[in-house]
């Protein structure tokens, strides 16, 4: 089973314009300042879980993880598809930085569990509620 890293996305209000950016070159490198230590893992297969407004709402499989320069100035550099598939949401709370997220806590992609056509708003309250 893969390793996938969990993260928020910080400045992105919705799946759509994550959706935009993700066409252009720039918006497919993440940077981070720790590389992680489990990388081959993640790469064999692991995908960048997004949290967007309180609740992972979709992920980006991960081509590579390098890291780039050395001692204190050293930074992680993690390249991304540009596809981006929805996931159900799973409500997190905010953290710092990123996480290892196990494929067992992963949510399943909106393909697999049947889209909805109900407002990710009230997606999300009836997930919270434990009615979904």
């Amino acid at each position: 089973m893969p390793l996938h890293i969990i993260k928020l996305c910080v400045g992105v209000s919705d799946v759509e314009t994550l959706e935009r950016n993700a066409a252009r070159s720039d918006w497919r490198i993440v940077h981070t300042r720790m590389t992680p230590k489990r990388a081959a893992e993640i790469e064999d297969g692991g995908s960048l879980y997004w949290v967007i407004k309180g609740a992972v709402a979709c992920r980006q499989p991960i081509l590579d993880i390098t890291t780039v320069g050395e001692g204190k100035a050293s930074r992680c550099e993690i390249r991304l598809e540009s596809r981006v598939i929805r996931t159900a949401h799973l409500a997190r709370r905010p953290f710092q930085g990123w996480r290892y997220l196990e494929h067992r806590d992963c949510p399943v992609d909106l393909t697999s569990a049947g889209d909805t056509d109900l407002p990710p708003d009230l997606v999300r309250e009836l997930r919270e509620l434990g009615a979904w």
